[in-house]
């Protein structure tokens, strides 16, 4: 039986450089042409995909984990403030004066908070994504926890072999995973949750996190989960690290999941930075599959980005042509020193989603009306979906002094 090589990319969702690689390479045989020049792939090619993607899933080692721990930053996210961290501590270091708390109320990552943590600053962190508040417990929090017991977890998760089909390889085996690494997703996902009665809540937030990151690492994505790279050829192996954790800094932090604009009214700090989602790319939409998994409540998904069918918890008005007024509502409410808030100039640059749906004009107009403000900019890269290169674009800080 002759099989054509679209037949072969479709039934094993390759690319057609990965199987002429692997031809190259002397993975697998080479096929025989047909009078039109095309390859014609028999069942002996098809053993010999099978065999090297096996193999491919499983050649990785797992690392020591006594030598290799996982990091705050070692994850890819829209619109990560990691690479502009210096430029934001000099803006502060150099104008703001008496700055012992702050507040890093549309998180992220965290990255940004853990700057400031690091600094023997209290900070308050918050987001309204479940799998970033996840995150902050693993980052930011003090309560005592099993070091032992996490890594020890930690070791059998990573050695297990499931083999059954589970909720994960069901629904995103395939596409945005491998079918072994969505097996063991959701095998690891379902073990934590077995686990929920002996671990303390903490516990069981850096078992996620740890989980979370590790996803990311072999996700068949360009870094979020708005939709998956058509040809699967990532084969990298689900490996979880203990995370690196410095509960010495964590002293007075405060964690949130609430609404920025509801937030602002029950909380104080000295700095209050800002970095909301400016455009209309949803938070909620290019993480879905983080907070399916985080929150593990097993929903239906649907369409080809199987997302989960009821988002509406996780939209921001920050995407919206709200934007403007739900800023000006956030900064009329703060009570602190100092507002800084992060911007780039993609106002009408990009793509259309990425256009920004508050302008720098509106920022500043809103931003004066608490006091005098300051702008600094540097040069920035920014992140795109597609392969346009944005020029002259630079990241912004709004440096704003609260005098009223």
């Amino acid at each position: 039986m002759e099989i054509r090589t679209k037949e072969i990319m479709e039934e094993f969702n390759l690319s057609r450089q990965t199987l002429y690689n692997w031809i190259k390479e002397g993975t697998i045989s080479k096929p025989k042409k047909d009078w039109r020049g095309w390859r014609m792939w028999t069942e002996q090619h098809v053993e010999e995909i099978k065999k090297t993607i096996r193999f491919k899933e499983e050649q990785l080692s797992l690392p020591n984990l006594n030598d290799k721990k996982l990091q705050i930053n070692n994850r890819r996210y829209l619109g990560s403030k990691y690479k502009l961290l210096d430029f934001i501590r000099k803006i502060v270091v150099e104008n703001c004066q008496g700055i012992e708390t702050v507040a890093d109320i549309f998180g992220g990552t965290g990255v940004v908070a853990d700057l400031f943590n690091r600094e023997g600053k209290n900070i308050i962190v918050n987001d309204i994504l479940y799998s970033n508040y996840m995150s902050y417990w693993t980052w930011f929090r003090n309560d005592p926890i099993n070091e032992d017991k996490i890594s020890s977890i930690i070791h059998e998760l990573n050695h297990a072999e499931p083999e059954e089909d589970n909720y994960v390889s069901k629904n995103f085996g395939g596409t945005y995973f491998t079918q072994y690494n969505a097996k063991k997703i959701g095998y690891i996902r379902e073990q934590i949750e077995l686990l929920s009665e002996s671990l303390t809540f903490r516990e069981k937030a850096i078992l996620i996190t740890s989980l979370l990151y590790a996803m990311d690492k072999v996700a068949n994505t360009v870094g979020h989960y708005d939709a998956y790279r058509r040809k699967l050829d990532s084969f990298n192996k689900l490996t979880l690290l203990v995370p690196d954790l410095n509960d010495e800094w964590n002293e007075g932090n405060q964690i949130y999941k609430e609404d920025a604009n509801e937030l602002v009214k029950q909380i104080r700090a000295d700095l209050f930075y800002i970095d909301t989602p400016y455009n209309s790319r949803q938070y909620g939409d290019a993480y879905h599959l983080l907070e399916n998994i985080s929150e593990w409540k097993k929903p239906e998904v649907m369409g080809v980005a199987r997302k989960m069918v009821n988002r509406s918890h996780i939209k921001s008005d920050y995407c919206t042509m709200k934007a403007p007024q739900v800023f000006a509502d956030l900064v009329s409410h703060i009570d602190g020193k100092y507002i800084l808030v992060s911007y780039n100039n993609m106002a009408k640059k990009g793509v259309g989603r990425s256009n920004a749906k508050i302008s720098a004009e509106e920022i500043i107009g809103i931003l004066e009306t608490r006091g005098p403000v300051q702008i600094f900019e540097t040069e920035f890269h920014p992140f795109t979906t597609g392969k346009s290169m944005i020029e002259d674009h630079k990241e912004i800080l709004y440096l704003c002094e609260i005098r009223r």
